[in-house]
């Protein structure tokens, strides 16, 4: 058991909304419902007073959290290989696999980074997630920072909250794309698809923003480089469907298998036989949430990508060379 503190203050964006609603988009390394209980028993208080979940906001109020944290994540360590590549007393940094869930949950109660980050620091269980302040897609590849400190977690989470920790992914989509941009649509969930998140209005979503630059064009796909402003569930795979370039291979918004017209035997192979979305986590840097430490860090393209990479792009010459 351990005894945490956060001083904050209300964004003044947040004026007429409730406490609690407020408080979890403040602390989101804590859940909703411990936050809440600490409000109730008055480990949390508002301008110096005792405050309850309901009670609305005006912005700029003074928040402090002082609660006692007992073991904050319930799952069994597993042994796993972890490709780590930084670790000190606060954090480590690590390249996650594809096919490899971040949390456990319904149909994943093992297996999973959490359980294995478990096995490498048991202390992570006094960590609200085991210390993972955000996450990437089962499916997705790429660099990861977890905490493992509670001012780390605190730091990074608010790093993250305030934007300043760069994220750049490599993404292969559908289409001939001719130019860069951005995408500023708010994100959540499907009306009727609860697997799903969808492009939604102000009221119903959250504010989400992604930047993509052009690095590759195929004859019938395109190469991007996507760096995330916002960091909203499956993000980067709704915004390039919504603006119709779905990632190749994505089971949830690419809408089936799409083959070029003429496309070659092997490449219909190729694009049959990769069965995850075409989306890499690439570099992660931010300055270290304790030290101050300029921290950067670059994951190559894993195999399956670079291999896709290259059939398209000998399929792109070929149909130069039949020109």
């Amino acid at each position: 058991m351990s005894t945490i503190r956060h001083d904050a203050r209300v964004p003044m964006g947040a004026a007429g909304r409730r406490f609690d609603q407020t408080l979890a988009e403040m602390f989101p390394q804590y859940s909703r419902s411990r936050l809440t209980a600490w409000v109730k028993a008055g480990s949390v208080l508002l301008d110096g007073r005792v405050a309850v979940p309901r009670q609305l906001l005006v912005g700029n109020e003074a928040v402090v959290i002082e609660a006692e944290v007992m073991v904050e994540t319930h799952a069994e360590p597993e042994a796993m290989d972890l490709d780590i590549r930084h670790e000190d007393d606060h954090l480590l940094v690590l390249n996650k696999p594809a096919g490899l869930v971040v949390h456990p949950g319904a149909g994943n109660p093992a297996g999973t980074l959490l359980n294995a980050l478990l096995h490498h620091a048991p202390s992570l269980n006094e960590l609200a997630r085991a210390g993972i302040v955000h996450r990437l897609d089962k499916e997705t590849s790429g660099l990861m920072v977890v905490a493992k400190s509670v001012p780390a977690q605190t730091g990074l989470v608010a790093m993250l909250s305030r934007h300043e920790v760069v994220r750049q992914y490599e993404a292969v989509v559908l289409g001939t794309m001719v130019a860069g941009g951005t995408v500023d649509e708010p994100i959540g969930r499907h009306h009727h698809d609860r697997l799903r998140q969808a492009v939604r209005d102000e009221e119903d979503g959250k504010h989400a923003v992604t930047h993509y630059r052009l690095r590759e064009r195929f004859r019938a796909h395109t190469a991007l480089q996507c760096n995330l402003e916002t960091g909203r569930t499956h993000q980067i795979r709704v915004h390039l469907a919504h603006i119709g370039h779905p990632l190749v291979g994505d089971p949830l918004y690419g809408n089936g298998l799409r083959l070029p017209k003429g496309a070659t035997p092997e490449l219909i192979a190729a694009l049959r036989g990769f069965r995850r979305q075409a989306l890499h986590a690439e570099r992660l840097a931010f300055v270290h949430p304790v030290t101050g430490e300029d921290l950067a860090f670059e994951a190559a393209r894993p195999p399956d990508m670079e291999d896709l990479q290259v059939m398209l792009r000998e399929d792109t010459r070929r149909v130069g060379f039949d020109d």
